[in-house]
């Protein structure tokens, strides 16, 4: 399983650390992502961390702004989020899966999601 947090509400500029905990399990062996849905919008690519290591893969939008990162000892990875935009309003899920490269973009390559946090921007 995987547990979500860290959202809230942020004024533009702001930032917000989200954590996901994995339980009956280890992340370690799993590609982690984050995905985030907006009101009326399709869920999205944020980020992902192979489960190899090594430094994240993002979305255009948030490159520069967001960093992902894994501590496997813990069983849990974050998501620093930093400058944020009201455009970056959304609920944000974790998922953990094994994808190969070229599909680790999309979110039907991962079994298992967390319950989501609202993250908010306010202009």
């Amino acid at each position: 399983q995987l547990q979500a947090s860290g959202g809230g509400l942020v004024q533009t500029g702001g930032s917000l650390r989200l954590s996901c905990a994995a339980s009956g399990g280890t992340s370690s062996s799993y590609t982690m992502a984050w995905f985030r849905q907006a009101p009326g919008k399709e869920r999205e690519f944020v980020s992902f961390n192979r489960y190899s290591g090594g430094t994240g893969t993002y979305a255009d939008s948030v490159k520069g702004r967001f960093t992902a990162s894994r501590d496997n000892a813990k069983n849990t990875v974050y998501l620093q989020m930093n400058s944020l935009r009201p455009e970056d309003t959304a609920v944000y899920y974790c998922a953990a899966g094994r994808p190969i490269l070229s599909t680790a973009r999309h979110a039907t390559s991962y079994y298992y999601w967390g319950q989501g946090t609202q993250v908010t921007v306010s202009s």
